[in-house]
């Protein structure tokens, strides 16, 4: 395995995982920062909730675009557009006005404060996420085809290292600073520009395509329509409903959890962010666990099915099971195993079924769209659900629920051989082999 991916892949792999770690640290900075923030502007759950559903939605619809814009001007230059865009946007919270003038929309209380911070998440939402399609694309046609899965799963490791590296700035920033100062840690991706730009090259595949020598010039131009052409819509469709209703149940733990953690359980926001942040850690572990098992026992399908219901399970010992700080974490530590460790194997999946000229636009509109869209409902519907049926109810059925339904979904999409070239594999999707 080594000979085959060291030298450029293996470079193109690790600047697209630290850029996109960077990234995730900078978005995790905010539900750790939730139970602060919401006391500074003394607003609501809800008030709260809304904050990140207008912002990923927003964020949701900008990305796609943004996805189209990345298979026209290419990987890097995406790349090096929305790393700085969404550092600058991030550090932009830590100056948030606090004004106490709130204005009543919809029978919910905003501060002038919230509304801003609406604004500035949404565009960083926008930006940050836009990430995902741009490393995604360079990692998947870079590596080796027989490898191809083991890398594109392990860059999804950057969401729990992000997660994790962020619990360790925000448990003893919060203490001492507050949670404006926190914000400031966006900043730090600034420098790694520079890395971006000196280390890594656009992909081979990219430049054919803009050549157009290998790629129908019509479809080149990765109009949203090609993808619910008659030989791509069963995929498309299917793809999006199962990450959608997937990431209703992400969103709320990634946005709530250590939320809950400090109002359901009584724990201090500093143990509430490390337990959430270890777990996020140990959380790789699943992810390596799942590659592999993706790539080399069954297929991409398959794993994601048994790992998503394996996460159902274990998220619902952890609610009703779990009380203390030890037990709370280890049960926690073993839930994102399964949980989030779906998306070494999810994301492979995604990447390789669209052809290079509608790649980034594929993972786009059946990743990014679908992920901030579960975002922006999931932890909405816990905001109001909670205050009728309380924290433990409200957390079960909003995740455990769909997670089931998610592991059933992904049955229905076609079992891929792995170590196939992407060529190939759109071949045989187009010829239904």
């Amino acid at each position: 395995m080594w000979s085959q991916i060291r030298g450029y892949p293996l470079q193109a792999f690790i600047i697209c995982h630290l850029a996109y770690m960077f990234s995730q640290v900078d978005l995790a900075l905010f539900s750790y920062a939730i139970p602060s923030i919401r006391e500074t502007f003394n607003v609501t759950d809800q008030a709260m909730a809304w904050v990140v559903s207008l912002s990923y939605t927003f964020g949701a619809i900008v990305q796609v675009y943004f996805g189209t814009l990345t298979d026209r001007f290419g990987r890097k230059n995406m790349l090096i557009f929305v790393t700085v865009t969404s550092s600058l946007l991030i550090a932009a919270h830590s100056i948030v006005p606090q004004s106490s003038a709130q204005i009543i929309i919809g029978g919910v209380a905003f501060s002038v404060g919230i509304i801003v911070m609406t604004a500035l998440r949404a565009l960083a939402m926008a930006a940050g996420g836009a990430l995902y399609p741009a490393t995604g694309a360079i990692v998947t046609e870079e590596a080796p085809a027989r490898y191809r899965g083991i890398l594109a799963g392990l860059l999804q490791t950057a969401f729990p290292l992000g997660a994790f590296f962020a619990a360790l700035f925000a448990a003893p920033i919060l203490d001492t600073f507050g949670w404006r100062p926190l914000f400031l840690v966006g900043l730090l991706s600034i420098p790694y520009i520079w890395v971006i730009n000196s280390y890594l090259r656009e992909t081979k595949r990219f430049k054919g395509h803009i050549a157009g020598s290998s790629f129908d010039k019509e479809k080149s131009r990765a109009k949203l329509i090609v993808l619910f052409a008659p030989e791509m819509r069963g995929r498309t469709v299917t793809l999006f409903f199962a990450q959608f209703i997937f990431v209703i149940a992400y969103g709320v733990s990634a946005v709530w959890l250590p939320t809950y953690l400090f109002d359901s359980r009584g724990m201090a926001q500093s143990d509430a962010t490390y337990i959430v942040g270890i777990a996020n850690g140990v959380a790789v572990i699943g992810y390596f666990i799942a590659a592999y098992v993706g790539e080399f026992v069954l297929t991409r399908r398959t794993t994601v099915t048994i790992w998503t219901l394996l996460g159902a399970g274990s998220f619902l010992c952890m609610i009703w099971l779990t009380s203390g700080y030890w037990d709370t974490l280890i049960v926690l530590c073993i839930t994102t195993t399964f949980f989030y460790g779906t998306a070494a194997v999810k994301f492979a999946y995604i990447a390789e079924v669209f052809p290079t000229h509608l790649r980034a636009t594929g993972l786009a509109v059946c990743s990014s769209l679908a992920v901030n869209l579960g975002i922006a409902l999931g932890p909405l519907v816990v905001a109001y659900s909670k205050e009728d049926i309380g924290w433990d109810m409200a957390m079960s059925v909003v995740v455990a629920v769909p997670l089931g339904i998610a592991g059933l979904l992904y049955l229905r999409l076609k079992p891929i051989p792995s170590g196939l070239e992407v060529e190939e594999v759109d071949r045989r999707l187009s010829a239904g082999t």
